[in-house]
């Protein structure tokens, strides 16, 4: 590997590094200036000032901002993510199966979702500004247009309510058999499903589109190549760097959106839990939930621009 590529793939690295810590410094301050007093929604309105100023102690409160955000990363840092006011729950053991759970279901739902997008977006080029490509576009902007809670409500109220063909309540729990767990989500999955794959369709046909204005493109057409094999022999391998950089970008998304979704079935993954201590103003369990997200989005997000640059053939091959 060319010294250019290993600077650049380390400069992403440590800038990825610089903005998660960034991104931790947001979340700290952004908790903390959230109105109320922690100390007040754990005890309730009849506590007493005595007891309200015993909880700030043992929970920090009184400390400065910086020693508490110093303290929180450290902590962060050796894999101690806190505990939960609400609960008194150690967040590390409550997060461990939530998270199995919203990357099981992202998993599934990017087994569907990313073949099918790249099948359709070449199928789309093949057949450009025919029936079959206007009709897929069509589609796909539909898709595009439609929120992920409309997505979600409009599955339940067919296949839950009306056809009764999958349960409207994806409830999954430890040892739960394969089948019955892929069953309950099944429509979870294909909202997130029809979410993304509309915008990977869309990018992976643009980038094939641009690759297919090329003169080697013109070549092997004299060639007498035909179209599908001209799209699959030297349009796509030229057009997968910013194919894949979209979906990297997707399934970031895939992990890191997944909160209305996981609300509207009730599914016990990280965005229900974040939700569920929202409300209850547990600090510690959004600060943990919110660095996690933002660690796998920026984690995908650096790699989505590794790839790209691994797949560069002027760096891999220099002049």
């Amino acid at each position: 590997m060319s010294s250019p590529i290993l600077k650049l793939i380390a400069q992403r690295i440590a800038l990825g590094l610089l903005l998660l810590f960034a991104v931790s410094v947001l979340i700290f301050v952004g908790t903390q200036i959230l109105p109320g007093d922690v100390a007040q929604s754990i005890l309730g309105q009849s506590a007493t000032a005595e007891s309200l100023a015993n909880l700030r102690e043992a929970l920090g409160l009184n400390d400065p901002a910086y020693i508490r955000y110093f303290k929180w990363l450290g902590g962060i840092l050796t894999g101690n993510l806190g505990t939960a006011l609400s609960s008194g729950q150690d967040i590390a053991s409550a997060i461990g199966g939530r998270l199995w759970n919203t990357l099981f279901l992202a998993f599934w739902a990017a087994v569907v979702s990313v073949p099918l997008a790249i099948g359709l977006g070449l199928l789309a080029v093949r057949y450009r500004n025919g029936f079959v490509d206007k009709l897929i576009s069509g589609l796909a902007l539909a898709s595009t247009s439609l929120p992920e809670f409309f997505i979600g409500y409009l599955l339940v109220y067919f296949f839950a309510v009306q056809w009764q063909i999958f349960p409207g309540i994806s409830t999954v729990y430890d040892g739960m058999p394969f089948l019955e767990r892929m069953k309950a989500i099944a429509l979870p999955a294909t909202a997130l499903t029809l979410v993304v794959l509309a915008h990977m369709m869309r990018m992976t046909r643009a980038a094939i589109l641009n690759v297919m204005q090329s003169a080697y493109i013109e070549t092997a057409e004299l060639k007498g190549l035909s179209p599908f094999e001209i799209i699959r022999k030297h349009a796509f391998p030229n057009a997968i760097a910013p194919v894949v950089n979209v979906v990297m970008l997707n399934l970031a998304y895939l992990i890191v959106g997944v909160v209305v979704v996981e609300v509207i079935f009730v599914y016990p993954g990280m965005g229900q839990y974040l939700v569920d201590h929202v409300a209850k103003r547990d600090v510690p369990v959004v600060q943990a939930v919110g660095l996690i997200f933002a660690a796998v989005y920026i984690t995908l997000n650096m790699i989505a621009d590794i790839a790209a640059i691994l797949a560069n053939p002027r760096l891999r091959h220099p002049k």
